[in-house]
């Protein structure tokens, strides 16, 4: 909970005071867009400060809150007996925080990794203000050990059996608890009084239910949910009131710049050396990326039919669709093969509720306790490169809920931040910190929108609001999502933030392709167009998709005219000379498997990773 002053005004000229308090805002603004800068010179501006701060609601993190969490203050690696074993165990002391912490699940420490815990004991507490009634010997208490038979697993992904997809037919005694089941189930929609049956068509709220009810834990969520409500406002929409300031503001930020420049140009330069610090390569790919985005925004989706190869096999894994909105599309169908490799819920919402709720109510090593947690199985090669490249020797454990070292498809909404300029392409290496995880990934972008069905972005551009798909280990939000892309230089830079949304694989991602025709012929209902097709096949093959005009008319095609792709069509309307018939496909696609979490690595550690991605590029050429 930030409260932002500013000091030392009162030495500045009285004229330039304003303009000075104004650049700092701008400054802040960008880092904490809904905090207000504050004087604070006098004895009457201290009090109106430290009214602020005690009229000042605090903000709750859910993700820090959600879960056990421990500082350490001494931090002890203990080496295995065995002298050819690399593994020991590290030993973090420190007070507990969050959720009572259960000793058989697994810990996660940034930079390290996830691990199973031994034991977790009670040292005596340093800071303890009366230590006089322990007396001078107290002994360490063991709070809680753990089972090895009932140790969560560190295993993270699914190992898919081959036989898995042989299809038998079912018995009756299936058949009959398929039915059983069916029946147990129903579908609950919740519409609000008055909507009518358009407006309800639009509420995706739908979900499976018991018959015996979950009324009290729906009961239970919407406290949960109200506190949620106002971190979601800030991004369900894509419209942000310090975005349009940023956008309103973005011309004179231009004029400011270039001042500056000017101003800095007066002194000689050495072209040379000016030349050497300079990246051309980079700099040619930012404005080749630049171009295509712009070309994207003019013609979203439009592509040019290729003339030698038929259209029916270009397209071939594209269709059409009745409606983007009402139009069917299973979510298991033809899936690829890391779907296998992953974990999902029937239900995530109720999953997350329930894991929470129980999380609340377990009772395991308690917080507040000055304890000391064994964590078992840490590589001492791992920890050494660890240890040299941190600053300091305290480290943060986190406790994770439960399944949230699996596997799964993750959605996050993301928006730009409004220093970030450059769009990034679908499918660029971006570092994400989810919550108290960081790791790389390739992501895909898609509008945020209501619905089953999300249209596919080719790129992320400045001043909006997506939602990425990509492969991560599951976590339960709410969960803060911070977005970095690496530099030519190395260095990072923040280009956009945001919120967990769900893990979820259902989430069908549609990609547009858009072939476009012009009228050659036009009559009063129908037409002839041409460039669309180039081949007979091909109008033939996509005779049931429908047509829609850039003045909105809606046709279909009625038959092919000769050999070379012109088409009758029938139109609802007469069009115009200049109007122009598109058809819209679209297919589904997926995130590629690039997950890598962010770890510290020795040297060989580096080289057997080296190795490894040089296999996997062979065998990909090979592939190809």
């Amino acid at each position: 909970t930030p409260v932002v002053a500013l000091m030392d005004l009162e030495s500045l000229n009285p004229k330039r005071r304003p303009a000075a308090k104004q650049a700092a805002q701008k400054i802040i603004s960008k880092l904490l867009p809904e905090e207000k800068i504050m004087q604070l010179d006098t004895a009457p501006e201290g009090l109106n400060v430290m009214r602020r701060i005690g009229g000042q609601k605090k903000r709750i993190l859910h993700n820090v809150a959600n879960r056990p969490h421990l500082f350490g203050d001494v931090v002890e690696f203990k080496p295995s007996s065995d002298p050819g074993d690399d593994l020991g165990t590290l030993e973090v002391t420190g007070f507990l925080r969050g959720q009572s912490l259960n000793v058989n699940g697994l810990v996660h420490i940034p930079g390290l990794g996830d691990f199973q815990l031994g034991q977790v004991v009670a040292p005596p507490d340093p800071y303890k203000l009366d230590k006089s009634r322990d007396g001078e010997h107290v002994e360490v208490r063991l709070l809680d050990r753990s089972d090895p038979l009932k140790r969560t697993s560190l295993q993270s992904e699914n190992i898919p059996d081959p036989m898995d997809a042989e299809q038998t037919w079912p018995t009756e005694e299936e058949i009959a608890a398929s039915q059983q089941e069916t029946k147990k189930m129903k579908l609950v929609k919740r519409v609000p009084k008055g909507y009518s049956e358009y407006q309800a068509a639009w509420i995706p709220d739908v979900e499976e239910v018991e018959d015996d009810g979950n009324e009290d834990d729906d009961d239970m969520s919407e406290g949960s949910d109200d506190e949620e409500d106002d971190e979601d406002d800030d991004f369900m929409s894509c419209t942000n009131k310090s975005f349009e300031d940023e956008c309103e503001k973005h011309d004179s930020d231009g004029e400011e710049y270039l001042d500056s420049v000017s101003v800095s140009s007066e002194a000689a330069i050495n072209d040379e050396k000016y030349d050497q610090q300079m990246d051309f390569q980079e700099e040619r790919e930012t404005m080749q990326k630049l171009q295509q985005a712009r070309t994207d925004q003019l013609w979203p989706d439009e592509i040019d039919t290729p003339l030698d190869v038929p259209a029916h096999e270009r397209f071939q894994k594209y269709r059409g669709l009745e409606s983007f909105r009402t139009s069917p599309w299973d979510p298991k169908e033809n899936l690829p093969a890391d779907y296998a490799r992953i974990y999902q819920f029937q239900n995530f919402d109720r999953t997350k509720r329930r894991i929470l709720n129980e999380a609340k109510e377990f009772e395991g090593v308690l917080p507040g306790f000055y304890v000391t947690l064994h964590v078992i199985n840490v590589p001492e090669s791992r920890w050494l490169a660890y240890k040299s490249a941190q600053l300091s020797d305290n480290i943060i454990v986190y406790g994770m809920l439960p399944h949230e070292h699996q596997m799964c498809i993750m959605n996050v909404v993301l928006q730009r931040m409004p220093d970030s300029e450059v769009p990034l392409k679908s499918k660029e290496q971006l570092i994400i910190q989810c919550g108290y995880r960081r790791f790389v990934v390739n992501p895909i972008y898609s509008q945020h929108t209501n619905g089953d069905k999300h249209k596919f972005e080719r790129f992320f551009r400045p001043y909006e609001t997506v939602c990425a798909t990509f492969y991560a280990p599951i976590q339960f939000p709410p969960a803060a999502v911070l977005a970095f892309k690496v530099n030519p230089d190395s260095t990072l830079a923040l280009v956009a933030r945001g919120r967990l949304l769900s893990c979820n694989p259902d989430r069908i991602v549609l990609k547009r392709v858009v072939l476009s025709g012009h009228p050659m012929r036009i009559n009063r209902k129908s037409a002839t167009i041409r460039y669309m097709f180039f081949y007979k096949e091909d109008v033939e093959y996509f005779k049931p998709v429908k047509l829609r005009t850039k003045c909105g008319r809606l046709g279909h095609i009625k038959e092919s005219l000769g050999t070379h792709g012109h088409m009758k069509c029938y139109f609802d309307g007469q069009l115009r000379s200049y109007d122009t018939a598109f058809m819209y496909l679209y297919k589904r696609v997926f995130p590629k498997w690039t997950y890598e979490e962010c770890l510290v690595r020795s040297a060989e550690h580096e080289r057997q990773h080296a190795v490894a991605n040089r296999i996997a590029d062979r065998q990909e050429a090979m592939d190809m």
